[in-house]
């Protein structure tokens, strides 16, 4: 199974994340905006997987992504949003495998998502 950073400013969404990833099989380190994430992924890194908001405080999903596929080329990277127009930016600017992920989701479009990252 894959390791995961998910980075989500919302508790209830981390929360439900957390809980589908891990109920998947999957090792998941949460953190609460881009900042965090980072030091996620110097301290526990690397990972498979990094699953983000694009709408954050301070520093926002595509510039974590950005970041730290940097760091780790071969991050998979799946983007979530409200908003269809950031998720298009995302696709826009990152390059490598990224996956996108309008929310609200259902529990099966979480895992779907993750799956296609993992194969």
């Amino acid at each position: 199974m894959a390791r995961i950073l998910l980075a989500d400013d919302d508790g209830t969404v981390r929360e439900l994340f957390q809980r589908v990833l891990a109920s998947s099989g999957h090792e998941v380190r949460i953190a609460q905006d881009g900042q965090e994430a980072l030091g996620h992924a110097d301290t526990g890194g690397p990972f498979d997987i990094l699953v983000t908001d694009v709408h954050m405080p301070g520093i926002d999903g595509i510039a974590l992504a950005k970041a730290l596929s940097a760091k780790q080329p071969g991050l998979k990277i799946l983007l979530m949003s409200g908003f269809p127009e950031q998720l298009q930016r995302g696709k826009s600017e990152l390059t490598g495998r990224v996956e996108t992920l309008t929310k609200p989701c259902s529990i099966e479009d979480i895992r779907a998502k993750i799956a296609a990252l993992t194969v």
